[in-house]
């Protein structure tokens, strides 16, 4: 007996196939990329007209954040994805997609290395290794972080392999930690709140896309394995379908559940973050007339895009009589939060707006 799951997708008795939320989907997915195109397209373009300049060699620097940022997300989405699929009766755990933490880690070592060479040249993209001043990152505080960071993923890429893949969360905090001193020096007004509120937006920015991509890889193993076992021995192994097709859908849910409260210590200390930067009176204005508030005006309709597409996910498995057809805005989300990771390291590159004294 085989298993037929009823899907958006079915044509009706007279009618053609349908995709129309697929279509929605991608529709959305051309606007958030059009508002999206001056960041992503480098850090000329937002610049252009607001009389700022960009320090040399500023389009590296991002495309290495934004790699450090996603090698970031993957190990960190695979520990709190692992962890909640323990939490859902029945799922078939001993099915696990391979895992790319090790490939991540690699990455981002390559990123942090990278972004402690742009440190040991005095912020500059290095041409020749005697522009490097190694000796000099342990006497900054810019440099020990950066080392930091270097080590933080060796360990973690290390953890990963080793027998104890769970001890990787030490290294991988380290990072975030390293992440939220760096983006708020000492001579900043108020920087323990500025790093308090960084730390806190990029463990939950870490948790949500990285969990719900891992999320998604499961499910896509969990239902391969059913579809295996089920060409292989067609008796009997319908209810084994249906159960994988359960737990998944109970493990997108219980994700859901979480990333609400993810998004919502998200937007509050991102709100907070940028309220530091811009003060009140001056937001509108900045927003269009300087390159960091250009970006974070991208960001904001990029985040924007996403709660849309995780709200047509919850809605789906509500009320979609297959509730795994939730994963069609779900796939749509996970690229939507790479486009916003894109950009988050395209923000932290460009000069702020401000300059606390």
């Amino acid at each position: 007996m085989t298993l037929i799951r009823p899907t958006a997708e079915t044509a009706g008795a007279s009618g053609p196939v349908r995709r129309p939320a697929a279509g929605r989907a991608v529709a959305l997915l051309v606007l958030v990329a059009v508002a999206a195109l001056i960041p992503l397209l480098g850090p000329r373009p937002a610049l252009d007209g607001t009389g700022e300049a960009a320090a040399p060699g500023v389009g590296g620097i991002a495309l290495l954040r934004a790699a450090l940022f996603a090698a970031l997300c993957v190990p960190v989405g695979e520990l709190f994805a692992a962890r909640l699929a323990r939490l859902v009766p029945g799922a078939p755990l001993e099915h696990a997609p391979r895992s790319w933490v090790p490939s991540a880690a690699a990455v981002g070592f390559l990123a942090a290395l990278g972004l402690a060479s742009v440190v040991a040249t005095g912020n500059l993209l290095p041409h020749h290794l005697s522009d490097m001043d190694v000796g000099g990152l342990y006497q900054s505080r810019d440099g020990k972080l950066a080392l930091l960071e270097v080590n933080a993923f060796l360990a973690a890429g290390l953890c990963a392999l080793s027998r104890r893949p769970a001890a990787q969360v030490w290294p991988l905090a380290a990072v975030v930690l390293a992440e939220a001193l760096r983006a708020h020096p000492a001579p900043e007004h108020g920087p323990l709140v500025g790093s308090g509120l960084t730390l806190v937006h990029v463990t939950c920015a870490a948790l949500w896309t990285g969990g719900l991509l891992h999320v998604l890889r499961m499910l896509r193993t969990w239902r391969a394995a059913s579809e295996a076992a089920e060409a292989a021995e067609p008796t009997g192994t319908a209810e084994t379908a249906a159960s994988a097709d359960a737990a998944g859908a109970a493990l997108l849910g219980l994700y859901a559940r979480v990333a609400a409260v993810l998004f919502a210590a998200l937007a509050a200390t991102g709100a907070w973050s940028a309220l530091r930067r811009m003060p009140p009176g001056t937001v509108l204005d900045q927003l269009t007339a300087t390159s960091y508030g250009r970006t974070l005006l991208a960001k904001l309709v990029l985040v924007a895009a996403v709660a849309v597409l995780a709200l047509l996910a919850r809605l789906r498995l509500r009320r979609a009589a297959d509730r795994l057809s939730a994963c069609v805005p779900a796939r749509a989300e996970v690229v939507a939060l790479g486009l916003v990771v894109a950009v988050s390291g395209l923000l932290t590159a460009l000069p702020l707006p401000i300059r606390w004294s």
